[in-house]
């Protein structure tokens, strides 16, 4: 397979200075640079850890259904640590295969406005490449299946049928399935509150979320406090001449990693950001190891800040410079 992937880059990537990303699964820490180290197959390749993590060769009624923050963050900082400087790992959080990002790493009890923008923020802030797909920008959630009719995905269809071999009933394997389902990430995008969220008039392949009056595009482009906004400003915070080097190309360095519930982490390089998010609804105080410079954004309207310390609402997610 290497010669092959060996041949295509030369080939058919090179000549034209294509951008390439692939989606490697179970690599071997010294195969890494042979998929994106300076003469690798790939410019990047995607981060699946989260994806893969607590899934069941029995199938997905055995599979863990959500991650806790905890093994979240073990996911995304075991890749941050393997791939080092080695090459660019793309960072994602849902994808065309994957159920929606926030259904599947945001437990369900801390599912809002704050744990999303959350999300999204840390993606932002890791060494690599976001990439963004689509829905995921305003905070798009799983949808809901009525009955298995409701499936479009084959996948789906078989799990479901494992499901029922294993002995669940058939509501048990449509509860089951609707958790995985890559459905869930291709319903009709959200744009506004019209009907089928004013994708189309016509009849869509699958049903619209029907959360769609509530989630959608143009409500959030009037709101400056709304998901979408606040992934704007994390686009505008990546492309800032100020900190551009710092968040592209400086190192990860992990801040407070054994404390549980919180995801914390430097990124230095011309700068030294602090990114700290608060994963659990109550409050907490944080030490930041050093004096704060700037607050660059702020997932809520308001901070408790101390020279050397912020106190933390529940879901709050905070990007700061320091000394």
């Amino acid at each position: 397979v290497g010669e092959f992937l060996g041949e295509m880059a030369r080939e058919a990537f090179s000549p034209y200075g294509a951008f390439t990303v692939g989606e490697v699964f179970n690599e071997k820490q010294e195969e890494i640079k042979d998929f994106i180290g300076e003469n690798g197959y790939f410019s990047s390749m995607f981060d699946f850890g989260g994806t893969v993590f607590g899934k069941s060769d029995k199938g997905w009624y055995d599979s863990k259904t959500h991650l806790t923050p905890d093994e979240y963050k073990s996911c995304i900082f075991s890749a941050q640590e393997r791939i080092g400087d080695i090459g660019m790992i793309s960072n994602i959080i849902e994808n065309h295969d994957e159920p929606r990002g926030v259904s599947h790493y945001i437990l369900p009890k801390d599912l809002c406005e704050a744990s999303k923008k959350l999300l999204g923020g840390v993606c932002f802030m890791l060494r690599g490449l976001p990439f963004i797909y689509q829905g995921q920008e305003i905070g798009m959630e799983n949808t809901v299946f009525s009955s298995i009719e409701d499936v479009d995905d084959v996948n789906t269809l078989d799990e479901y049928q494992v499901a029922l071999k294993a002995g669940l009933s058939p509501a048990e394997a449509l509860k089951t399935v609707s958790i995985f389902s890559r459905d869930n990430a291709r319903t009709p995008m959200q744009w506004n509150s019209e009907e089928n969220g004013g994708f189309t008039k016509g009849r869509p392949w699958i049903k619209v979320n029907p959360n769609y009056q509530r989630i959608n595009v143009k409500a959030q482009e009037e709101d400056e406090n709304s998901v979408l906004s606040f992934y704007k400003k994390l686009i505008s915070l990546r492309k800032n001449p100020e900190y551009k080097e710092t968040i592209v190309y400086g190192t990860f360095v992990p801040f407070m990693e054994k404390e549980k519930n919180l995801i914390g982490f430097l990124r230095k390089g011309e700068k030294t950001l602090l990114i700290l998010g608060n994963l659990q609804k109550d409050p907490r105080k944080v030490k930041t190891g050093g004096r704060i410079e700037k607050v660059l954004l702020n997932n809520l309207q308001t901070l408790q800040a101390e020279e050397e310390a912020v106190c933390l609402e529940g879901y709050q997610f905070i990007i700061a410079e320091i000394k």
